[in-house]
Order: structure tokens, then sequence, then C-alpha cells
């Protein structure tokens, strides 16, 4: 190897273990690294199918979990048996419960649709009281 090439090769490889090093140990090079790799991740979240099919499925699951709940309660709720009245009470502290977990969620993946949900899932879902 001629000694411009000998050169060469050792300045890329000490320009690569200096960019190694900076990205690895030091603060600002892995808030870069951190940053650059988070932009990746939001970008492949916003514009992939499979999340967005994931995402509208989990919420599906909840509102049908939720309203079957509800339903029971709704049935429930004004017998006078107490045992149907303990149905009533736990259906509605599950509905309750899918329901905070489906706001939060929602919230968490407004992301997904832009502002443009689907029809068939809501923004978010009542308490029942």
């Amino acid at each position: 190897m001629s000694k411009a090439a000998t050169i060469i090769v050792t300045i890329l490889c000490t320009v690569l273990l200096l960019c190694i090093v900076f990205f690895a140990v030091t603060p600002s090079g892995r808030a870069a690294w951190n940053n650059w790799f988070f932009k990746v991740q939001k970008v492949d979240d916003v514009t992939r199918y499979s999340t967005r099919k994931e995402v509208e499925d989990s919420c599906r699951s909840m509102i049908a979990s939720y309203t079957s709940d509800k339903m029971t309660y709704e049935q429930y709720s004004g017998n006078e048996n107490s045992e149907k009245q303990g149905w009533a009470e736990q259906a509605k502290m599950r509905a309750n419960k899918t329901a905070a977990t489906y706001n939060e969620y929602v919230l968490k993946n407004t992301f997904v649709w832009e502002g443009n949900i689907p029809n068939d899932i809501l923004a978010s879902l009542p308490y029942l009281k």
C-alpha cells in the first residue's frame, strides 16, 4: 500500500473511532443519537400500517368490553335482588376501569390518526355514575 493510502486509512479509522466515542460516551453525543432515533421511531409509528391496526383493534376491543359491562350494569342496577345488584356494581367497576384505560390509551396514541379518528373509534368513553 502506498504511503498516501495508509495515511487516508489511518485518518478514516481515527475519525470513526472519535465518532464512536462521541456518540457512545459523551452526553451531547448520546442526546443527538437518541433524538435522531426518537424521530425515526415517531415517523415509523405514524406511517406504519401495523401500528395503526394494532391501536384500532385495541380500541375496538376495549369499546366492546366497556359496552358489555355497561349493558350488564344497566340491566341489573335497579334490581331488588342483592346478588344481581352486586353483579351491577362489579360491571360498573369493570366498565369504569375500561373507560379509564381506554381514555389514557387514546390520548397516548392520537398521533396514529393525526386528528382523523375512524368513525367507530370514540374519542373517549364516559364513566358510569
